[in-house]
């Protein structure tokens, strides 16, 4: 109240209010420059963080900045086609696209188009929802949507929606050639044969490249590759096409009219090693994957071992003749079908009496191969067995091939051995029986088997004489005959050699009564050997479940429609073909 009265007397003494005194200033000028200081130095300080950040560490700030709208977008090579050995495409990766949203953009769509894009995306409408609504920012709706979709998505004209580039394999030849050549996932990776065994040579080297989007996730700007991508590399399997055919419908129809439960056939080229056709039923359809059950997924010519029972006894019979222990005419008394080994018995199918060593094979003698393996030692017959790929994990390069099964020589026993000869206590793959068989198909060696088309001369590796090799041929030739095991593998116009076999299955631990795989290996022409050919018939329901039932009738039709889609010229002037009304079983 004072200062106001002296204010309104010194304006009323005509004093200037600058000079009031309600405007003196009564702090020590000091502290005035305190704050000035204080304020530049704040300044001061401002400024020179301005200058670090954006002159001499900008990187920091860069960095953060170009995060909110520069993106690196990945460039996917395109995965190399397979072809057949006569060049068909077997796969091929078709252009299509991922649609992809930024939930933020999306999320004020009008309902009826979400509607229409859960339509075209082939997905309920609540699950779209249910996506959109996410706390992630960026969610993907849809992989691999075709072309003609991604247009009619593209025409919805929906804030938010983001589409990118990618591949989906195509297999035109279908359930024919899937487990040959396979499939791969949402991500283009090799799952099954072929695709997963050569991943690294058909996937190629994805590129990548920086651009600028704007909030709706559009490219604005293209700001460089970052590096450039390298396609994946072609692939040409051994596999042919009208072959594999030949084999799936041959198999198919096999399962089929003997009501069994599953299937398989190879063709192997003999003078180069080449898997020609491979197949198995029951079988499904790599384009369409939605109901593949382990059942179809198995590829049972390589995954599944099994006991190959008689097909094995050539290969006992071959070892002595190598060694000179018996000769083709050697005889051994079979008796009355049955003699015992070690304290067990061992049978025939029926009494055969005093035969020689080529008839043993011809009416597939138990008891007579079980002598000849008796004239052997443990170990010469292991070593045989090992030498062509027995219970060995195979190099075929195919993926989950199994090893098989063949116990240690030092722990085998009389009998033990016996059934070993004939085919019993011992496993292996289809696969694996069939490049077994090389060495009576070749001059007795062996060569390595390959699923892409060779150009070179394989090598091969002597496992019995040329000698021995060719006196087989003409054992097992007499076993496709009204006489033999194998009357109803004769193919009219062509010789033809090959072996039965038949064994019980292993349920829980112990041989069925009624159960059993029934299987057949043959070689076509017999004068100049080019197809071998196994087929495996896995739990035939019926009387008829014999190889000799089973599995040599198929063999007959596939290898003459082989032979004729190859064009091969008949070696024998035999077109009438004799089947006895009751042919031989074959054990």
């Amino acid at each position: 109240m004072k200062n106001v009265k002296e204010s309104r007397v010194a304006a009323g003494k005509g004093v200037a209010f600058s000079k009031s005194p309600v405007l003196a200033v009564r702090l020590p000028d000091w502290r005035s420059r305190v704050v000035l200081f204080v304020l530049f130095a704040a300044f001061a300080a401002l400024a020179g963080r301005a200058l670090w950040v954006q002159a001499i560490d900008n990187q920091f700030l860069q960095k953060k900045g170009a995060s909110r709208y520069m993106r690196t977008e990945e460039l996917p090579a395109t995965r190399g086609k397979i072809f057949d050995r006569n060049g068909l495409v077997l796969a091929s990766s078709l252009p299509v696209k991922s649609v992809s949203a930024f939930t933020e953009d999306i999320k004020g769509t009008p309902p009826e188009k979400l509607r229409e894009l859960a339509r075209l995306l082939k997905m309920p409408e609540a699950e779209l929802l249910k996506k959109i609504n996410s706390s992630r920012s960026y969610v993907y709706l849809k992989r691999q949507v075709e072309m003609d979709v991604i247009a009619k998505i593209e025409k919805l004209d929906i804030d938010g929606i983001d589409t990118r580039k990618e591949y989906k394999r195509f297999y035109p030849q279908g359930e024919v050639m899937t487990h040959m050549v396979g499939f791969t996932n949402v991500e283009d990776l090799g799952q099954e044969a072929m695709e997963l065994a050569q991943q690294k040579v058909l996937a190629g080297q994805p590129g990548s490249r920086r651009v600028i989007k704007d909030r709706l996730g559009r490219i604005v700007e293209d700001v460089g590759m970052q590096r450039e991508p390298h396609d994946g590399k072609d692939l040409t399997l051994s596999i042919d096409s009208k072959l594999q055919y030949i084999a799936f419908n041959s198999i198919k129809n096999a399962v089929e009219k003997f009501h069994a439960k599953a299937g398989a056939a190879v063709v192997i080229d003999v003078h180069t090693g080449e898997v020609l056709a491979l197949t198995n039923w029951p079988t499904y359809d790599p384009n369409n994957r939605a109901h593949l059950t382990g059942e179809q997924l198995r590829n049972r010519v390589i995954t599944d071992t099994f006991e190959p029972g008689s097909t094995l006894k050539p290969f006992t019979v071959a070892l002595a003749l190598d060694k000179g222990l018996v000769t083709p005419t050697t005889k051994f008394d079979t008796g009355k079908g049955l003699i015992m080994l070690g304290g067990k018995p061992v049978h025939d199918t029926s009494a055969h009496g005093v035969i020689n060593v080529g008839e043993i094979i011809q009416h597939s003698s138990n008891i007579g191969t079980s002598k000849i393996a008796m004239m052997l030692t443990p170990q010469e017959m292991w070593e045989m067995f090992t030498k062509v790929g027995f219970g060995q994990a195979p190099r075929f390069g195919f993926p989950g091939a199994a090893a098989g099964r063949v116990r240690p020589y030092k722990s085998w026993s009389i009998i033990g051995q016996a059934n070993m000869s004939f085919g019993h206590g011992i496993s292996m793959s289809l696969l694996q029986l069939t490049r077994g068989w090389l060495i009576f198909a070749r001059n007795g060696d062996i060569i390595p088997l390959s699923f892409q088309k060779t150009t070179e001369k394989p090598v091969g590796q002597q496992i019995i004489s040329p000698k021995a090799a060719a006196q087989m041929r003409t054992m097992l030739e007499s076993v496709v005959s009204p006489e033999g095991t194998a009357p109803q593998a004769q193919v009219a116009g062509y010789r033809v050699g090959g072996k039965t076999g038949t064994a019980q299955k292993v349920i829980d631990g112990r041989y069925s009564q009624s159960r059993y795989v029934g299987n057949f290996v043959g070689i076509v022409p017999m004068s100049n050997p080019r197809f071998l050919i196994a087929v495996m018939i896995d739990d035939p329901i019926g009387a008829g479940h014999w190889g000799g039932t089973v599995a040599a009738p198929t063999f007959q039709t596939l290898a003459e429609n082989a032979l004729r889609a190859q064009n091969i010229p008949p070696d024998s002037s035999v077109t009438d073909i004799i089947i006895p009304e009751h042919p031989e079983a074959s054990d």
